[in-house]
């Protein structure tokens, strides 16, 4: 699915074609360096266009943003109508898109490693679907209420969560300089908090304004919550199961089908009227294409994801994440005309800042680790954990 998962803690397609048989994890290699060999000159010259593009670093950098970024426009585009109250009609749209696009993929040939449903699979890995359908509910909701750039700054909470959720659970360390840039994030928040709560004091409509922000930051404590869950679940399940690339997007929206539709039947308003206030007719076809499009767009960050570390490596792709988030905050400025102040700027900084030092600490990490002979168990930090299993799940 998600986003609407697989923004942070998106279940992304793990490189299992990168990895090689004597290791399960693929030797790092320098960034921007082809994941390919040399080929010969003839061989070069006669490379075709899409060759080059599947092999292009800055293009699949740039396809790694664009579908980042739209996927959280989009979402906060169909979730923030006056009337809108079918978040769990939405997501299981996304879901159906995504395993209709994957099937339709796997019928073209362009999938290949996709297994038949097991249901003694799908029966263990249920209760972690059941987990990601309270992270994709509470983000949606949280979404709702908060503007792009507030939620993009919060949604750094969870890493918190996950890391000493990695401590307590499968004892994991968390590294000094992980420690900082887990200071800054929680800065980052109070800050656009503070700047938040101060900008809707002074609306005309202050109590009304304030009761939203309050409503959103209790759904973003509650998707930081879930959001750990899932990802901690996920890990101790997901070493059982043996899956394969795409497996874990199948199981995932496949599962969660059922779930969001029944629960989208039972608390949520179907009748004519609702749909009606939802869909207004001047901008239904546009509110229609937005949530297809969500569901395609989980198959596109998985994509591109799997690409960006292909032609490029694991450093690179952690700091473009990290990156990432500036220009996922500054589009909440720009196409939802969120409160441009300074207390919202700088606290859109600070954010950027502790990715950045979050992700330079996953690659001192990763550094610290090769340093170790081969006979002792490399030692790493709760993050860097977190981010690998994310990646392979």
């Amino acid at each position: 699915m998600s986003d609407k998962k697989y923004e942070d803690f998106s279940v992304r397609v793990p490189e299992q074609s990168l990895r090689s048989p004597s290791s399960p994890y693929r030797e790092e290699k320098d960034p921007f360096i082809p994941a390919h060999p040399s080929r010969a000159p003839s061989q070069h010259n006669m490379a075709s266009p899409l060759n080059k593009v599947e092999n292009s670093p800055p293009l699949s950098i740039l396809a790694y943003c664009l579908s980042s970024i739209s996927m959280t426009v989009v979402n906060k585009y169909v979730v923030s109508g006056t009337e809108w109250n079918l978040n769990l009609f939405y997501l299981a749209v996304q879901s159906i898109v995504c395993i209709a696009t994957i099937e339709a993929c796997k019928q073209m040939g362009m999938i290949k490693n996709l297994a038949p449903f097991d249901m003694n699979k799908g029966k263990r890995w249920f209760p972690v679907s059941l987990l990601l359908v309270g992270m994709i509910y509470t983000s949606t909701k949280a979404l709702q209420f908060l503007s792009v750039p507030v939620y993009t700054i919060f949604k750094n909470l969870t890493i918190i969560v996950i890391a000493y959720g990695e401590v307590l659970w499968f004892g994991g360390s968390v590294t000094p300089l992980a420690l900082l840039s887990f200071g800054l994030m929680v800065l980052s928040s109070v800050v656009a908090a503070w700047a938040d709560l101060g900008h809707a004091s002074q609306t005309a409509e202050a109590a009304a304004a304030l009761a939203t922000l309050n409503a959103g930051y209790a759904w973003m404590g509650l998707n930081v919550f879930c959001t750990a869950s899932y990802v901690l679940g996920m890990r101790k399940v997901i070493k059982n199961m043996n899956f394969k690339d795409w497996d874990t997007m199948f199981y995932n929206n496949l599962l969660t089908i059922p779930v969001l539709l029944v629960g989208s039947l039972l608390v949520e308003d179907w009748s004519t009227l609702n749909f009606q206030k939802n869909f207004p007719v001047e901008s239904r076809n546009s509110l229609m294409i937005g949530m297809i499009y969500s569901g395609m767009a989980a198959i596109f960050i998985s994509y591109c994801s799997a690409w960006c570390i292909r032609v490029t490596s694991s450093t690179t792709y952690s700091m473009v994440g990290a990156l990432n988030k500036l220009p996922i905050a500054v589009s909440g400025l720009v196409f939802f005309s969120a409160p441009v102040t300074l207390g919202s700027v700088s606290a859109i900084f600070i954010g950027f800042v502790s990715g950045i030092v979050y992700a330079w600490a996953k690659v001192r990490q990763s550094q610290i680790g090769k340093m170790v002979l081969p006979t002792s168990q490399p030692i790493q930090s709760a993050s860097a954990k977190s981010s690998r299993d994310a990646a392979n799940s």
